[in-house]
């Protein structure tokens, strides 16, 4: 059985290429950036990008099941094609977004929705995976913590519930390799809601010296990424950290439901991660 990875170097996608190499499988990889692909094992890369539909009969033929990263744009055509060359079953990557949906957020909202969507109404057997906030958007701090053992930021108060991409990597494993998972759509995240000052406190004892977090003003942060980030990010950031200080995010029991297992902690995501820190 052939297994197709898409976004197989993203921040998920690698450990879902490792993991299923792990188990044995036959992995088939698609990604923008072939340079970037390293495995423990063998891996069939393939170039391509979901957002290019062209590039995609290559990449799918063969195959009997599917983990997609979201591309709407694509979606509608990829799962047609999916279901004409015989994928059995898919695994979403989708958002929790999905299902919390505001003001802030509803572009992302309405991202992961059309995805979902156009999956559903393939005919394909799927399974949504609805993760929260990333432990590793907090890799936007490396540079400053690199330089000044400092994280100048707002809300530090801001109470999240962050999860390992590791560990939404092996729910997709479940879900690709195991039957019982059938339109399930899990809601995931951390085993708790750790504040951004507490979370800053880690990394600095994975990487084993004091780490400072610096609280500054939204505007002033606002000011800081507004050459990075578009309006529509920098404020569904702010608008959601100042929702997690009033009312710290949920906790998702799905990760330790289909894995029995507790979820990663946010330590040992740093404790993973701390070299990029150091």
């Amino acid at each position: 059985m052939t297994i197709l990875v898409t976004g197989a170097t993203g921040s998920v996608g690698r450990h879902v290429v490792e993991q299923l190499l792990e188990r044995g499988q036959q992995v088939r990889a698609l990604t923008r950036h072939p340079g970037k692909a390293s495995w423990s094992g063998s891996v069939e890369i393939v170039q391509g990008d979901l957002a290019q539909p062209a590039s995609l009969p290559a990449a799918l033929k063969g195959v009997e099941r599917v983990y997609l990263f979201p591309v709407p744009e694509s979606a509608e055509a990829f799962v047609a094609l999916a279901r004409e060359v015989g994928v059995q079953r898919v695994v979403v990557l989708s958002s929790s977004s999905a299902v919390n949906r505001g003001e802030t957020n509803a572009f992302l909202s309405d991202h992961h929705l059309a995805v979902e969507r156009a999956v559903e109404a393939s005919g394909l057997a799927w399974t949504h995976l609805r993760p929260g906030g990333f432990a590793g958007n907090t890799l936007e701090w490396a540079p400053s913590i690199q330089a000044e053992s400092v994280v100048r930021a707002p809300y530090g108060k801001a109470a999240q519930s962050p999860i390992h991409e590791a560990d939404i990597a092996e729910v997709a494993v479940k879900a690709l390799l195991e039957d019982g998972h059938e339109g399930a759509k899990y809601l995931m995240s951390g085993p708790e809601a750790i504040a951004r000052v507490d979370q800053v406190r880690a990394i600095g004892k994975a990487i084993g010296r004091e780490v400072r977090f610096e609280e500054i003003s939204p505007d002033a942060w606002r000011a800081s990424v507004r050459q990075f980030l578009p309006e529509s990010i920098i404020e569904m950031l702010l608008g959601y950290w100042a929702a997690a200080v009033a009312q710290p995010d949920p906790v998702w029991p799905a990760v330790e439901d289909v894995l029995g297992r507790p979820a990663r902690t946010f330590q040992q995501w740093a404790i993973d991660h701390a070299r990029e820190f150091s």
